[in-house]
């Protein structure tokens, strides 16, 4: 065992990235499982047959490496079987911080570490759904072994997986706990540099209307995105609002087996929650007052397709006992249809910006449904982490921007402008640098108002437009509020200001509210509390930002400092 970790430890330390670190972790492993089963009762019985590296920090898949026995190369992980693991033991590996044995035809996942319980039901196959144990079967893996990547510091960053074929296994202890301990040993040392090295520089990925623009960050999450579109399997999409997110499951769908076929958003922050079911289900006519006629739900409008439901957290606890049941039987009965169920043939694609696990632990979301939509997880970075993205998509907004004015024009952006964007902050993400870009093309015009071919965005533009966002020099604000006042009744001396205009305060108020903490703590922040309970905090905002409209066009400009907060797409 000594040779084995020196020569781990060599190799690791002439890793230049995360496929020959995996390559050479697993390299060893699979050679210690093999001498293990041939000198076991099962060596004329037994294969092992791959190895496979899962990294996921912070429980969203990041990179994916599988090694079959006897290749030298990392397998292409979007060619043939998708090579993942079970969602139920990648919750006993983080649950008990050890390794894991799986007995597929069983379905048993046994933990090795001391006295903890056996799970599994045979009538569920042990595993989160029938999908895992097909999956398995389908690369004739019958036992599964899973270690988790666990860093100095304590923590989980992914995991590795080894299977092997034993049919005369079933049902019976195989090797894994008599090696186990040795093969943890190999994991824990291969850990930090499968969690720290980065990934091998990739190809220039082709950009296409959904995903105009690819930076570095976007680029390496991109070809596991590719294998995880192929599957029929559930993606759950975390990030912050405003990130793309819905930009990323269009283009999952149009990667997917299902293109061609409708792709339906639910957005669950437009929904109010007596509605929930009803928006997902569909109703009969007279199953609700108000239901006059009947409609068809998300689901049966995405039939065959894809159904993206966003802001998963907003779903309230009836209507997740519902959707967990549909996604267990693929079955779903619309509001007040009397008996029988339809049949659903849809892949789901779930957002958030929550973390659910703690809304788990909160006792606001189910665990049974954060295990069936945290199947195959990842995390959409941010803005400010992709900061080489910003000048991309500030070019890609000003000139689809140009473009509607003026079909044959173009539009650029002055590399001192792109700086200032990029040294900004984007808590609004995209829909915020859309919104700041739109306005600074707004004034661009002002000045260029016949402007039909070339439109130049410079440095001033931006930074008028930037300077809606900041708030006022420190002033008191009965002295704001004051000079808010002053400035109304100019203005009203210049040209016409109907004095209704001016109830547009709420809304600048909230909006600027919502701009710093988000919507649902913005509305708390000014004491409307009941509004978010009762989901009717949509309603209120956009009849507050009407009026926010309603001013700014009084005062000759095109949008309000807010406009992005009410948009439909999680990228405009």
């Amino acid at each position: 065992m000594h040779e084995e970790m020196s020569q781990l430890l060599t190799a690791l330390r002439g890793a230049k990235d995360f496929e020959t670190a995996a390559a050479a972790t697993l390299r060893r492993m699979l050679f210690l499982a093999q001498e293990t089963v041939a000198s076991s009762r099962y060596a004329a019985r037994a294969r092992v047959l791959r190895g496979i590296v899962h990294l996921r920090p912070g429980e969203a898949y990041r990179r994916l490496a599988a090694l079959d026995v006897g290749s030298s190369e990392i397998t292409d992980a979007s060619v043939g079987t998708p090579f993942f693991t079970s969602a139920t033991a990648w919750r006993a590996v983080v649950e008990h911080r050890c390794a894991v044995s799986i007995d597929v035809n069983v379905g048993t996942v046994q933990p090795h570490a001391p006295n903890a319980p056996v799970t599994g039901d045979p009538g569920l196959a042990g595993f989160h759904s029938n999908e895992s144990r097909q999956r398995f079967l389908g690369r004739h893996a019958t036992h599964v072994c899973v270690l988790p990547l666990r860093t100095p510091a304590g923590g989980i960053e992914g995991m590795i997986s080894l299977e092997a074929d034993c049919l005369a296994a079933m049902g019976q202890e195989f090797v894994w706990l008599t090696v186990g301990d040795r093969l943890q040993l190999l994991a824990d040392v291969a850990a930090p540099y499968l969690a720290g090295l980065p990934q091998r520089p990739v190809a220039t990925p082709e950009m296409d209307e959904y995903l105009p623009v690819v930076g570095r960050s976007m680029a390496e999450l991109l070809p596991i995105l590719r294998v995880f579109a192929l599957q029929d399997e559930t993606i759950l999409i975390s990030g912050a609002t405003g990130a793309g997110k819905s930009r990323l499951a269009r283009w999952c769908h149009e990667r997917s087996n299902r293109r061609g076929r409708p792709f339906e958003t639910l957005d669950l922050v437009t929904v109010p929650e007596d509605l929930q079911m009803a928006e997902l289900f569909g109703w009969k006519k007279g199953a609700f007052t108000g239901a006059v006629k009947d409609a068809p739900g998300s689901v049966a409008r995405a039939d065959g397709g894809t159904l993206f439901i966003d802001e998963i957290d907003k779903l309230s606890l009836k209507a997740q006992a519902g959707l967990l049941h549909l996604l267990e039987s693929r079955s779903y009965r619309p509001l007040g249809e009397g008996t029988g169920e339809r049949q659903a043939d849809v892949r789901f694609i779930i957002g958030t910006n929550a973390d659910l696990h703690a809304e788990v632990r909160a006792g606001r979301f189910r665990e049974d449904l954060y295990y069936r939509v945290n199947v195959l997880p990842v995390r959409m970075p941010a803005l400010q982490e992709r900061a080489d993205e910003i000048p991309l998509w500030a070019r890609y907004m000003v000139n689809r921007r140009h473009r509607e004015r003026s079909p044959e024009g173009s539009a650029r952006v002055t590399p001192d402008a792109e700086r200032l964007l990029v040294g900004s902050s984007w808590p609004g993400n995209l829909r915020q640098l859309d919104n700041i870009v739109r306005r600074a093309y707004t004034l661009a015009m002002v000045e260029q108002p016949a402007a039909t071919g070339e439109l130049v965005l410079q440095e001033k533009h931006v930074a008028r437009a930037l300077d809606y966002e900041q708030t006022p020099g420190g002033k008191p604000l009965p002295e704001a509020l004051r000079a808010a006042a002053q400035a109304f009744v100019a203005e009203a001396r210049k040209r016409p200001l109907d004095l209704d205009l001016a109830e547009a305060f709420r809304g600048l108020v909230l909006g600027m509210a919502i701009r710093q903490v988000g919507r649902d703590e913005g509305f708390k922040l000014l004491g409307r509390e009941s509004l978010v309970k009762n989901r009717n905090h949509h309603k209120a905002l956009k009849r507050e930002l009407d009026k926010v409209e309603a001013l700014y066009k009084a005062l000759g400009e095109e949008h309000s400092p807010f406009a992005d907060l009410l948009s439909e797409d999680e990228a405009a």
